[in-house]
């Protein structure tokens, strides 16, 4: 990186602060031009900024000289009152200066491209930035820790033992080593196998907990859905009427339960109908339906078994509507809507069973789609190298060389230039 960029790091708009972030080789040069020289590094100054002899403002100046910086290189901030206007006179007197405006992601990845963190770290920058929920920080804060990077360096450990193995017995196979000494490679490849496979059984949980835990209101017309769903959403979301069939789409609101970020969708009723638009509505809702991670089987007392109940899965909740006019008639949770009874007990029901799908005592090892590619790969590359000990060692060096690229892949530990702009193009501007 040559040149020198600058970005706001806090939200568009007026405020009490807004943030300017300077990063690059003239970033000392900037801050002199505009009336900052000869700052002390780390050590906030308050100072008058000029620029083509105006008076732009009075901000606190900080100076992060590299490589004890964010991104490695001479950083600084300028902390400057949160008016549009200064912020756009602030703006054009750096781009005067030679600097120009940063794209998405680009702090961080000159950060990564200066080694202050690895790819998996820069990730977790932004799930951080965008996290909702105590759970979601946490995971980010994990990954950000080095949690995820470490485990990934686990496996390359075990690839590159592997591999040390193989390549002797190739490279020198009249020296004197041990016969067959490829085939001692087995024990370690299947225990990496065992772990990567592992680790992908284990891959939606970490993908839950970023995205959201998607549950799903299934049942009869006028079971009470609709009512229920604006009960736990806290809102009218939903229109609700003595009128079977009235809910014809699928109707999405996001929560929190238990610190975990949960998408709830009210569906139509499950029944057979002529109606055209209330068929797509039924259509519509069992395909959702069949994608969600929990479902909630609404059900009226009283009524009989219907559709639904051909639709039901043994592990969905069921929960009996209505209690403040009839007791349930089965085993479930019992609410009601009118008075609230028996929604807290709903609730912590909801969230002991997030807690149970997306907590765990390990570190997901997977977090977004990019690693479950990559860990896919790899698992195929071991198991290939292990039909080839015996016979093939040369090809089971090739295959393990692919499987430590693969794995490489997720923290940037090889050269990985084509997917970088798939990585920083989901940042927000100021990183």
């Amino acid at each position: 990186m040559t040149d020198t960029v600058f970005a706001l790091a806090t939200p568009p708009g007026q405020g009490a602060i807004a943030i300017l972030r300077l990063s690059g080789p003239a970033t000392d040069q900037a801050l002199s031009a505009l009336g900052a020289p000869d700052l002390k590094p780390r050590l906030a100054a308050l100072r008058i900024l000029r620029h083509g002899g105006v008076i732009l403002d009075q901000a606190l100046v900080l100076r992060f000289p590299g490589p004890n910086s964010y991104t490695g290189e001479d950083c600084a901030e300028l902390h400057l009152h949160g008016g549009r206007a200064v912020i756009d006179a602030v703006s054009t007197a750096l781009i005067d200066l030679g600097l120009r405006p940063a794209d998405p992601g680009e702090f961080t990845r000159r950060a990564f491209e200066n080694s202050r963190m690895d790819l998996a770290q820069a990730e977790a920058v932004a799930d951080l930035i965008d996290a909702e929920t105590s759970a979601q920080a946490a995971q980010a804060l994990g990954q950000l820790d080095g949690a995820l990077s470490q485990t990934y360096a686990g496996f390359r450990r075990d690839l590159l033992t592997a591999l040390a193995l193989v390549e002797a017995e190739i490279d020198f196979p009249d020296e004197d080593v041990p016969d067959h000494l490829a085939l001692s490679a087995g024990p370690v490849l299947d225990r990496l196998t065992a772990d990567l496979n592992g680790a992908l059984a284990d891959a939606d949980r970490g993908r839950r907990v970023r995205e959201g835990y998607h549950i799903v209101l299934i049942g009869e017309t006028n079971a009470g859905k609709s009512a229920l769903f604006n009960a736990l959403v806290e809102r009218e979301a939903a229109i609700v009427t003595p009128i079977a069939g009235t809910t014809r789409d699928v109707l999405d609101a996001d929560l929190v339960i238990g610190g975990y970020a949960v998408t709830l969708s009210d569906t139509a009723g499950l029944r057979e109908s002529q109606d055209l638009v209330e068929a797509e509505g039924v259509r519509r809702a069992r395909a959702r339906a069949s994608t969600a991670d929990l479902r909630l089987w609404v059900r009226a007392p009283g009524d009989p078994e219907g559709d639904a109940a051909d639709f039901a899965r043994p592990d969905d909740v069921t929960v009996w509507t209505k209690a403040d006019l009839s007791p349930a008639s089965g085993e479930g949770i019992a609410v009601s809507a009118v008075t609230g009874a028996g929604l807290r007990h709903l609730h912590d029901a909801l969230a002991a069973r997030l807690a149970r799908d997306l907590s765990g005592a390990d570190f997901p090892v997977v977090t977004r789609e990019r690693h479950r590619r990559r860990v896919s790969e790899a698992v195929a590359m071991v198991q290939a190298a292990r039909s080839h000990l015996a016979t093939a060692p040369e090809l089971a060096g090739d295959d393990l060389r692919r499987a430590a690229d693969a794995l490489g892949r997720v923290t940037g530990a090889v050269g990985v230039e084509e997917i970088l702009g798939e990585v920083f193009s989901t940042f927000c501007i100021g990183k």
